[in-house]
């Protein structure tokens, strides 16, 4: 059986959603946007869920559904807001990418600096002219929580919008007050894959990503898929009943960790600004490619799985601080609502063995 350590990257799907999400698959396939009986339930199914999600979200704005989060942060920043775009030097390649490529279309880009811990400074200045400012609840890499109220707070001080990637914290974290715009995921929460959703504050005028038969108030057209949206509130609306319980149960995963981590390991970011799922950490002169491949019972990453294969050290990594070789020297352990601790405990007894016998090889 392989012990599973990569929550960040996707979280196994709740039963309870499975069960919410077969009867659209099996029975009740109508088509959402038809008139007629069938797809009047399913059209109803759909606003349930809807409502599912958002009350995970702050009061105050309206929910419409994507095929991820990846659109719903392309969507925000290529049809929300004018002028430039201020990010940290840590946001997702979801931000990042599509915030360089609008840089080439004439929109300034501007890259924030953050501490050696990966937090920015809400006083930190923005350019005259931003438009904009990206900044994610948590970080997909290193489990920094960054201060969203406060950014929020500075973005309108210029009369920017603000939006928040909080992937990483919806269903874990309360979502600060505050954002213009933000952008969840459904397979984070344990959900299913193939559907996101944007969250845009009342009076944010954002103009259409899709055109075709006007769906999502004619901002996205496309059929929606019932059973998708159905397993996203689900997944909502177990997050939100068991929210105080996952997050005593990823506290102890932590400290169960921590305690495992011999002399020589070291934790990557903030360890008091985190969510503390996410467990990223280094072993000087570990071969990360050597130790995935010795145990391969455990699944965890050796950085943002956005960008596993890609063989560039993790952008986040350097923005703290670390050097090439610290950085390819790290890997990440994501954990939470379904991880046993005899499970979490086996996985580190075999990467600290595994990564000790590397040492020794090395004469280290």
């Amino acid at each position: 059986m392989t012990l599973y350590l990569d929550y960040q990257a996707t979280t196994p799907l709740a039963q309870d959603v499975a069960a919410a999400m077969r009867p659209w698959i099996e029975q009740k396939f109508a088509n959402p946007h038809s008139a007629h009986k069938l797809g009047r339930e399913a059209a109803a199914a759909i606003a349930v869920a809807r409502e599912q999600v958002a009350a995970l979200l702050p009061p105050g704005g309206k929910l419409w559904f994507t095929s991820g989060a990846t659109e719903a942060l392309n969507w925000a920043l290529r049809c929300a807001g004018r002028g430039g775009i201020a990010l940290p030097d840590t946001e997702h390649a979801a931000v990042r990418d599509t915030a360089l490529w609008l840089g080439t279309q004439g929109r300034p880009v501007s890259i924030l600096p953050v501490d050696g811990e990966g937090v920015i400074d809400p006083a930190c200045p923005l350019p005259a002219g931003t438009g904009m400012v990206a900044t994610m609840l948590v970080n997909n890499e290193i489990g920094v929580i960054q201060p969203i109220a406060a950014m929020a707070q500075a973005a309108h001080a210029q009369g920017a919008l603000m939006l928040c990637d909080a992937v990483q914290g919806f269903g874990r974290l309360e979502i600060p007050s505050g954002p213009d715009l933000i952008a969840v995921s459904a397979h984070k929460i344990h959900g299913p894959k193939g559907i996101g959703a944007l969250w845009v504050k009342d009076g944010v005028e954002i103009t259409p990503l899709l055109f075709g038969g006007g769906q999502e108030g004619g901002l996205r057209s496309g059929t929606l898929s019932p059973a998708l949206c159905a397993g996203f509130g689900a997944a909502a609306a177990l997050a939100k009943a068991q929210m105080a319980a996952d997050s005593a149960h990823v506290e102890r995963l932590w400290a169960l960790a921590c305690a495992h981590l011999p002399e020589g390991w070291t934790i990557n970011g903030s360890t008091d600004a985190r969510y503390k799922g996410n467990l990223n950490i280094r072993k000087d002169g570990l071969d990360v490619a050597r130790l995935m491949s010795e145990l391969r019972g455990i699944a965890f990453s050796a950085g943002s799985a956005c960008a596993s294969g890609s063989g560039r050290p993790s952008h986040v990594l350097k923005a703290i601080g670390l050097t090439d070789a610290q950085a390819k020297s790290s890997v990440r352990l994501g954990f939470g609502r379904y991880t046993q601790e005899q499970d979490l405990a086996d996985a580190l007894e075999q990467i600290v063995a595994a990564a000790q016998q590397q040492g020794q090889q090395q004469g280290v």
